[in-house]
C-alpha cells in the first residue's frame, strides 16, 4: 500500500479507537494491539516526514520546548463564576433567576460535578484543533496547544457520526471505522485538565524520591503539567479532559445538556454525573447528593456547578463584567488546608503499632476542625521530609483520618531538624522492636496500659460487641480505678455494681443501662465478636468471611493455615496472622474467660438453597427494603457471595438510588444490573416471605 494512504488509514484507525476508549469507554482493542498501531504510524511518519500532519495521534508525544508561553485572547471571555455557600444562597440564586425570566414555575438547571483541574479554551477551525489556551485573566491566556495534544481526552480533530447543527464534507474512512463528518467554522470548546486521584498519588511519589517539592493537590498537578514548556514533559503525565461547554462559534443544540450530548458525539469525553434537575430543590439534591459522594470519584471535585439549561434564557439573563447571572457555582468544604506542624506525637495501638501523629495548629479542613492527623509511619515522614515548626498540606477527603500530605518547603524557617523515632514506648516504655521485613514499630508489652485501652474500645465499639455507654471516657476511668483490666473484665463489672454506683455522675440507672447493655452484647453475632478481638489484618468483613465459612468459633480457633487459605478473600498474609494469634496461650486463655463469663457468640444461619451457588453478587446505592448486610447475607445463604467491588467475575450488580462507580462499572463491563425489586423477585417464595417481600 502507498505510505500515504497506509498512514491515513492508521490515522483514522487509532482515533477511531481513541474515541471507543476515552468517550464511549467500549476499547476493542488490547493496549499492546494499539501500541502496535501507534508505532507502525510513528515509524512511517519518522521515514516520510511530509506525511505528518496536524492531527495525527503521534502530535500527542510532545515537542522540543519552547523559550516562554506566547498569550492568547479567548473568541469570548472565560468568566468566573459566582459562589454559592450554602442551601440558602442556591434558593436566592434559583429567585433571582426566575425574576430575571419573569418565571414562576420550576426552572431547568443542567448540575454538574465542578471539577479542581485546570479551565481549558480549546479553539477548532473546520474541525481541526488550532489553538489551545488557558483561562489565563479570563480575557487573554496562555498558549498550550503543544501540551494539549499529548492530552489524548482532547480530540485533534472532531468528528460525528449524525451531527447536522452545521456544514460538513465527507472525510473517507479507513478500513472497519466510522464515518466521520467535520464540522466547518469555528468553535470555541471549554473544558477542564484533571489529573486522576491515583496519578496524583503516584506524581507526587515519584517527585518526593527525588528531593522534589510535592503538589498540593491535583489541581496544582495538572495546572503545573499543561504549563511545561517542554511538551514532552507533559506527555509524560496521564492527564484528561473533560468538556462542559462552549465559548465562541457554532450553537450546536438549543439547551446546555443538548450541548454537553453534541460534545461527546464530537469526540470529547464528558462525565455522566451531571443531570437536568428543576428548581432550587432538584439543585439542593443534587448538591447533597455529590458532597457525601465525592470521596468515591477518581478525581478531586470541589463543589457543584448549576446552569440554566435552556439557551435562550441564557442569553435572555445574560452576564456582569464578572460573570454570567444563569450559572452559579457552589462550593464544598476544602478537603486541603495548610496549618502550623506544632509536634510529632507517638500513639500506641491495640496491636501495639507505635503510629506518629501530628500535633497540628487546628484547622478546618473538609468540614471538621482538625488537630491531629496521621503520618503513617517513620519512613513516611523521612519521605515526606516532614519536620516540626513546619507549615504542613492536611487533607482530610469524605470520611477518611486526617493525613499530612507534605510540608511547604518554601515556608520553612531556618534548619529544622529531622524528627527521630522512639526507642521505648511512650505509655509503658518498655523497648520497642520492629519485625523483619516491617516498618512499623511495635510495643510488645501486652500489659502496655495504651494497648489494653484500644483494646477495649475496639472490642465494646458499635461495630463489634455494640456495648452502649460503655465509651472512652468510662473506658478511662475505669481503667485509672482498676474495674478494667482487659477484655474478659467487662463481664466482671456485673460483680461491682455497688462500687460503681458510688462513683460521681454514674448513678443506679447508668449503671444499670451500662450493665445491661453488656449482658445484652454476650449473645452478639460471631462475626462481630471475631472482629472486637483485633487480630490482625481482620477487619468486619474478614470476620465475616471467616464466621460464614467456619459457622463456628471452635471450627475458627483449631483451623489451621490451609483451611484458612480456603475462605474467600483471606490471604497468606491474614491467614499467617490468624493462626499465629490463636497459637498462643494468653488468647485461648481470653476466649475461655469470656465463655467461662456468659458471652456466646451467635453462629450464622446455614445455608438454605443454592440460588446464587458459584456467584458473585455486589450491591450499590441505597436499599429500601433491607440493610445491606441483611441483602448480603441473603446471597450467602443462597450459596453465593457477596463482594464490595465489581469486576469481570462480577455476575450480579443490584443497584439502588444513588448508586454510582460500580454501576459505571458494570455497564463498563456488560454485567447484569437489577434492582431491589428485581432482586427480591429472584428470591424463593418463602424467603420473601421472611423477610415481608
Amino acid at each position: 500500500m502507498d505510505p500515504a494512504q497506509r498512514a491515513e488509514r492508521l490515522r483514522k484507525e487509532i482515533q477511531r479507537h481513541d474515541y471507543l476508549y476515552h468517550v464511549l469507554d467500549k476499547p476493542e482493542i488490547s493496549d499492546s494491539e494499539y501500541d502496535k498501531l501507534f508505532r507502525e504510524l510513528l515509524e512511517l511518519e519518522d521515514a516520510h516526514p511530509e506525511l505528518r500532519t496536524p492531527d495525527s495521534p503521534t502530535q500527542r508525544v510532545g515537542v522540543a520546548p519552547v523559550s516562554h508561553l506566547p498569550t492568547h485572547r479567548h473568541l469570548a471571555p472565560m468568566l468566573s463564576l459566582d459562589n454559592a455557600f450554602g442551601e440558602d444562597e442556591l434558593r436566592a440564586f434559583d429567585e433571582r433567576v426566575r425574576r430575571g425570566l419573569g418565571a414562576t414555575e420550576g426552572i431547568e438547571y443542567l448540575a454538574e460535578l465542578k471539577f479542581d483541574g485546570l479551565s481549558l479554551s480549546l479553539t477548532y477551525e473546520d474541525g481541526l484543533l488550532t489553538t489551545a489556551a488557558t483561562r489565563g485573566d479570563g480575557v487573554t491566556g496562555e498558549v498550550v496547544t503543544p501540551n494539549a495534544r499529548t492530552v489524548r481526552g482532547i480530540p485533534l480533530r472532531l468528528h460525528s457520526s449524525h451531527t447536522t447543527v452545521f456544514a460538513h464534507k465527507s472525510a473517507e474512512p479507513g478500513e472497519g471505522s466510522a464515518r466521520f463528518l467535520i464540522p466547518q467554522g469555528t468553535l470555541e470548546v471549554r473544558g477542564e485538565v484533571i489529573l486522576f486521584k491515583d496519578v496524583f498519588e503516584e506524581t507526587n511519589r515519584e517527585r518526593s524520591e527525588r528531593g522534589e517539592q510535592v503538589y498540593v493537590n491535583p489541581r496544582n498537578a495538572a495546572s503545573g503539567a499543561m504549563r511545561q514548556l517542554d511538551s514532552r514533559e507533559t506527555a509524560k503525565r496521564k492527564l484528561n479532559f473533560f468538556a462542559y461547554g462552549l465559548g465562541a462559534g457554532l450553537r450546536l443544540a438549543e439547551t446546555q445538556s443538548e450541548t454537553v450530548q453534541r460534545l461527546r458525539e464530537l469526540g470529547f469525553a464528558v462525565r455522566p454525573e451531571a443531570e437536568v434537575v428543576s428548581g432550587a430543590d432538584g439543585l439542593i439534591g443534587f448538591v447533597r447528593k455529590w458532597e457525601g459522594k465525592r470521596a468515591e470519584l477518581p478525581f478531586a471535585i470541589d463543589g457543584v456547578v448549576a446552569k440554566v439549561d435552556r439557551l435562550d434564557f441564557q442569553d435572555d439573563l445574560g452576564a456582569t463584567a464578572r460573570g454570567p447571572r444563569w450559572a452559579i457555582a457552589c462550593k464544598f468544604a476544602s478537603e486541603q488546608a495548610f496549618t502550623k506542624l506544632n509536634g510529632i506525637l507517638w500513639s500506641v495501638g491495640r496491636t501495639g503499632v507505635v503510629t506518629p501523629v501530628a500535633d497540628l495548629e487546628p484547622v478546618f479542613v473538609g468540614g471538621v476542625t482538625v488537630s491531629r492527623a496521621t503520618l503513617h509511619n517513620i519512613e513516611d515522614i523521612r519521605r515526606k521530609d516532614v519536620r516540626e515548626g513546619d507549615t504542613v498540606i492536611v487533607q482530610r477527603a469524605g470520611d477518611v483520618i486526617p493525613e499530612v500530605v507534605g510540608p511547604v518547603l518554601d515556608k520553612r524557617k531556618g534548619r529544622p531538624r529531622a524528627p527521630e523515632e522512639p526507642e521505648q514506648c511512650p505509655e509503658c516504655e518498655k523497648p520497642l522492636s520492629r519485625r523483619e521485613g516491617e516498618v512499623a514499630l511495635r510495643c510488645t508489652n501486652p500489659a502496655c496500659p495504651a494497648q489494653t485501652a484500644a483494646k477495649l474500645r475496639h472490642f465494646a465499639s458499635r461495630s463489634a460487641m455494640d456495648i452502649e455507654g460503655l465509651g472512652d471516657k468510662i473506658i478511662s476511668r475505669f481503667l485509672e480505678l482498676g474495674h478494667l483490666t482487659d477484655l474478659p473484665s467487662i463481664y466482671e463489672l456485673q460483680g461491682r455494681r455497688e462500687d460503681l454506683e458510688q462513683l460521681e455522675g454514674m448513678g443506679e440507672l447508668s449503671v444499670q443501662n451500662l450493665l445491661q447493655a453488656i449482658e445484652d452484647s454476650k449473645t452478639r453475632p460471631l462475626d462481630r465478636f471475631l472482629f472486637g478481638l483485633g487480630i490482625r489484618f481482620v477487619g468486619d468483613k474478614g470476620a465475616k468471611d471467616l464466621a460464614r465459612h467456619f459457622r463456628s468459633l471452635d471450627a475458627v480457633r483449631s483451623a489451621d493455615y490451609d483451611a484458612l487459605m480456603a475462605v474467600p478473600d483471606i490471604g497468606p498474609r491474614t491467614a499467617s496472622e490468624i493462626q499465629e494469634w490463636f497459637k498462643e496461650e494468653e488468647n485461648q486463655e481470653l476466649i475461655s474467660r469470656l465463655l467461662e463469663l456468659g458471652v456466646s457468640p451467635v453462629e450464622p444461619d446455614a445455608p438454605v438453597g443454592d440460588l446464587f451457588a458459584g456467584k458473585t453478587l455486589v450491591f450499590t446505592g441505597k436499599l429500601e427494603r433491607f440493610s445491606r448486610d441483611a441483602a448480603e447475607d441473603l446471597v450467602l445463604r443462597l450459596g453465593g457471595k457477596a463482594a464490595g467491588s465489581v469486576s469481570k467475575g462480577t455476575a450480579l450488580v443490584v443497584a439502588g438510588p444513588g448508586a454510582g462507580t460500580k454501576l459505571a462499572k458494570a455497564e463498563e463491563l456488560g454485567i447484569p444490573v437489577t434492582d431491589e425489586e428485581g432482586f427480591l423477585q429472584m428470591l424463593p417464595a418463602d424467603i420473601r416471605e421472611q423477610i415481608g417481600a
